[in-house]
């Protein structure tokens, strides 16, 4: 879990440098277990983040908050959800929207990322990444599970360190 731990901490230390703005939008939804991991996420880190990091709730409509992040003019828009990537429950991967054809993820929203992520490229100047969470158990119900709850309080505690940088 360690080394995991810091290959995505230094994934996202790379991947903010130079970050002057960053929106930071968790998507997911709060009925279904894990897939609720990236709204949770952004819920954890309000009150714990600057005045230039922005966090977005878009549960699973991450579509209607696009004009809210082209008005904040970010240099980054960091994506948080959970997707089936084949991996095991709890692995996290930080891939760039290109990146996203190439893996065989399955997200449980409506408008792939993929597009959604074309759609702020095209209307910011952004540098955009998704970090992608492989859920354990996405049934209805409430609550990460344990690999999955885990994963979240360490993404959390590296954003809030790399956003004091």
């Amino acid at each position: 879990m360690v080394n995991k731990a810091v290959s995505i901490r230094d994934a996202l230390h790379k991947w903010f440098a130079y970050a002057d703005k960053v929106v930071v939008a968790g998507i997911g939804n709060p009925i279904r277990r894990d897939d609720f991991v990236g709204m949770k996420i952004v819920q954890d880190l309000k009150g714990k983040a600057p005045a230039n990091i922005c966090l977005i709730e878009c549960e699973t409509v991450p579509e209607s908050f696009i004009q809210d992040i082209v008005d904040f003019k970010p240099s980054h828009v960091l994506i948080i959800d959970a997707a089936f990537l084949g991996l095991q429950p709890g692995a996290v991967r930080l891939v760039s929207p290109e990146q996203v054809a190439n893996f065989a993820a399955v997200t449980t929203h409506v408008l792939p990322l993929r597009i959604f992520c074309e759609y702020i490229k095209k209307m910011t100047t952004a540098k955009i990444a998704l970090l992608l969470i492989e859920p354990e158990n996405t049934e209805f119900g409430e609550g990460l599970t344990p690999r999955v709850q885990t994963t979240a309080e360490e993404i959390m505690k590296i954003l809030i360190e790399l956003f004091s940088v």
